[in-house]
């Protein structure tokens, strides 16, 4: 759909699913219920509207985070509206508890000021004698805004409350990986209470309890994929990129060809794509051109087939292993470059990061296998929407 404040936002087709069940909830049960008298076209039309502007107040609060997370120098990706509501694709983390608080606090804070602020316009469109319909709708998005704001700061990741308990326990403990672990294993206990209810709900009452298991289901699996990453990330402490980066890099003349590329019977499976002042372009991987090349697509020169740099992780030779691994990202394999004082000195590979953590018996979820959890109920990554180049 474009961009907003430079954060790129998409909507994955499940977000219909919010505006038929709002719209259709509101005109066919709730507002003929509340507000008797009007036409069928007039129920229609407040539960769309409603329906609409629930979505963009679930917009605003992801956007809030995107632009709070930018200004903390946290690397975003953009925002999906989906079937539950949004997901802010960050492709790093906060640098301190203090960026952390910040980042994760202002969802709700938005959430909460949108509802005071749907509260308001209801109250004065009773005051001028609007109708009905319009009361109850802007009364209804200032509900579900506080509710938002409410549930969102429940102390269970990955809910915003889940994040602030991380942030708080970090600047306590001064341990994020820790703080990380009880946060999580705060959201396996809220996932496992929706459930519950969920499930007796629906024995008891009827279906709709089917929305709390979908929930409870979606907020376990990602807080599972994000304990498994902290406890991983504690035993990693103490391991730098330069006890496992892959050094001297062979790196490839982003001028040559993609044909003079594979002659050359290339033994590694990505090569840094350089200029002639020695500059790194980005990060071109064999097997993306051996597809390409069968396909008739292959890009012309290596330059135009790489990955760029700003979709490539980087690190300091100094820096901690496990502090590099949530910038891991689909887009670079799993591949990081490694620079001292802007000089490329080392690759790591997730080949690399996996002798580092067998040697150290445990398991880790990368950040792109955490979203992969996600994607079973969210959208993938690389979904297309309206506007975007196939």
């Amino acid at each position: 759909m474009g961009r907003v404040a430079g954060v790129r936002i998409g909507l994955h087709w499940s977000v219909l699913g919010i505006v038929v069940l709002v719209a259709a909830g509101l005109a066919g049960y709730q507002l003929p219920l509340a507000f008797p008298g009007h036409s069928a076209l007039g129920y229609a039309l407040a539960g769309l509207v409603a329906a609409v502007l629930l979505v963009g107040s679930v917009l605003a609060h992801e956007l809030a985070h995107a632009i709070v997370a930018r200004r903390n120098g946290v690397v975003v990706e953009g925002i999906t509206l989906w079937l539950l509501g949004g997901i802010a694709r960050l492709r790093d983390e906060a640098r301190s508890p203090g960026a952390d608080l910040r980042i994760s606090i202002v969802g709700p804070a938005i959430s909460a000021v949108a509802g005071a602020a749907f509260g308001v316009l209801a109250w004065g469109a009773a005051r001028v004698g609007a109708g009905g319909l319009v009361v109850g709708v802007l009364t209804y998005l200032a509900v579900l805004n506080l509710v938002l704001a409410v549930f969102n700061l429940v102390p269970a990741a990955p809910l915003d409350g889940g994040r602030v308990l991380r942030a708080a326990l970090w600047r306590w403990r001064g341990d994020r990986f820790e703080a990380a672990a009880w946060s999580a294993r705060a959201g396996l206990g809220l996932g496992g209470l929706l459930v519950a209810a969920g499930f007796a709900q629906s024995i008891l009452q009827g279906p709709e309890g089917m929305w709390w298991i979908l929930l409870g289901l979606f907020i376990a699996s990602i807080a599972l994929a994000e304990e498994r990453q902290a406890r991983a990330g504690m035993a990693l402490s103490g391991v730098r990129m330069r006890d496992v980066m892959s050094h001297p890099v062979e790196t490839v003349d982003g001028r040559s060809t993609t044909g003079e590329f594979l002659d050359r019977r290339p033994a590694h499976a990505s090569f840094p794509v350089v200029r002639a002042d020695g500059g790194v372009d980005g990060l071109v991987f064999l097997r993306r051109i051996y597809s390409l090349t069968a396909r008739g697509q292959a890009p012309a020169t290596l330059r135009d087939a790489a990955c760029p740099m700003d979709r490539v992780p980087t690190a300091a030779p100094d820096e901690p292993l496990a502090a590099v691994l949530p910038r891991l990202s689909e887009s670079s394999d799993g591949h990081v470059l490694v620079f001292d004082d802007g000089r490329l000195v080392g690759i790591v590979a997730p080949s690399d990061i996996d002798r580092a953590v067998a040697a150290r018996g445990v398991h880790v979820i990368l950040p792109a296998l955490v979203e992969r959890e996600a994607s079973r109920q969210a959208p993938p990554p690389n979904w297309w929407y309206p506007g975007r180049p196939r």
